[in-house]
């Protein structure tokens, strides 16, 4: 389960993390910009990939690349072999009670539609409702407004507070007999923001109605156990895993899983076909009609080998540490705003400066060599709460630095001299 603790800027938890020797196993991280050494603060959108999962990938396109499942022939079983090898990694670093609860999807957006397109019509009718919160990323919140178009459902929103805590009281408030779906970040990929999922997951079962958490954030920052959450469902996407782009992960508990209909159809999701009537495998092949993202899946496999490898806990206090430092410096800064001060948070950084656009800002950090996400991040009824049209967002991960720290603090001076 999610733990979370924010270490001081002088704590000494990362003295045993060889972030310099992390760093090596990541090419892009050796190139320049604009003159500048590379510092990738975009984690958030997108990790950047280790050799471990580019070698992976490219000994599967080299050495025994081939459609799987249905094939007989060596190169197929191979391929086949390491795909589903995949599948079974990935259910133990989520700690999935079976590999048949993981569903290869495109990522965090598609299994949350998969979701909205099974589920919602066959569990849900008009004048059922929906929880979100104001932190969605907008793959959570236009599925459910699509399935509102055509059922009639009805969507409540759960608020947040100045700081950008989660409002629990709030959302006991919205629970009721017609909540079928509670559909929630685990973690804001604007604020960072840890929502107390446990709770919320535990209140909902208490009123009958599912749970469907958007893990994208959360996997990349600290572990997650989905027998302990006992949650639904959960999505999350691998190119944030510091994984492949094009692959993403719909866990799904497996008696919920088997009772819902198949998402598309054609090859592989199917037992028997006939002209008058069709059956289906069980999950999760049900859910993967056609050919699967097959070196992607063996890519992500890598990844989470290589995060398993060093640790997620490692990581966490490495990444919170960073953030400790980062929101200490940053807040020194005349006429910068941070946004997002959560009592529970992880290590994303959202920030608007006196002056100027929050794309003003992430073009004079890039001709530091600084990249940043800078914009409304998805989240633009979240924008609307906090009172501002964008930010600039400084997403932490394992390879990041200190150094690289001081480089975003020094160059946001530069921003405040160019625009104050």
């Amino acid at each position: 389960m999610l733990k979370t603790a924010i270490a001081p800027a002088g704590d000494n938890s990362m003295a045993a993390f060889d972030v310099e020797r992390l760093r090596e196993d990541f090419p892009i991280l050796s190139r320049t910009v604009n003159g500048k050494p590379l510092v990738y603060l975009d984690n958030g959108a997108s990790a950047q990939k280790p050799r471990q999962v580019i070698e992976a990938m490219t000994a599967c396109y080299e050495g025994y690349y081939s459609n799987v499942h249905r094939g007989v022939h060596t190169l197929s079983q191979e391929s086949t072999e390491a795909f589903e090898k995949g599948r079974e990694k990935v259910a133990s670093f989520i700690n999935a009670a079976s590999p048949d609860e993981v569903v290869f999807t495109r990522g965090t957006t598609e299994a949350i539609n998969l979701v909205a397109g099974t589920f919602g019509p066959a569990f849900m009718r008009e004048g059922d409702e929906v929880i979100l919160s104001v932190m969605e990323h907008h793959s959570n919140i236009i599925p459910w407004q699509l399935l509102r178009d055509r059922l009639g459902i009805v969507i409540k929103v759960v608020p947040i507070d100045d700081a950008g805590n989660f409002d629990l009281e709030a959302y006991k408030g919205l629970l009721g007999e017609r909540t079928k779906l509670v559909a929630l970040t685990h973690i804001s990929n604007a604020l960072g923001t840890i929502v107390p999922v446990e709770e919320v997951i535990r209140l909902a079962h208490s009123v009958g109605a599912k749970v469907l958490l958007d893990g994208a954030q959360a996997a990349p920052h600290a572990g997650i156990d989905m027998q302990a959450l006992g949650v639904d469902f959960y999505a999350f996407s691998g190119h944030k895993l510091y994984g492949p782009t094009g692959i993403g992960v719909l866990y799904g508990r497996q008696e919920i899983l088997a009772e819902l209909p198949p998402y598309q159809g054609g090859g592989e999701m199917i037992s028997r076909v006939t002209f008058e009537k069709s059956t289906y495998k069980a999950p999760p092949h049900r859910f993967e009609a056609g050919t699967p993202a097959i070196a992607e899946v063996i890519g992500l496999g890598a990844a989470v080998d290589y995060v398993s490898a060093i640790g997620v806990e490692a990581i966490q206090a490495h990444e919170d540490g960073l953030l400790a430092y980062a929101t200490e410096l940053l807040s020194d800064i005349e006429g910068l705003t941070i946004h997002g001060q959560a009592r529970e948070k992880v290590s994303i950084l959202s920030f608007t400066m006196a002056g100027c656009h929050a794309h003003d800002i992430g073009t004079v950090l890039d001709q530091s060599g600084i990249a940043v996400r800078a914009g409304h991040h998805c989240a633009q009824p979240l924008m609307d709460r906090l009172g501002v049209p964008a930010t600039a967002r400084a997403a932490f991960g394992l390879y990041n630095t200190r150094a690289e720290v001081d480089a975003l603090a020094a160059a946001c001076h530069k921003v405040k001299d160019f625009f104050g």
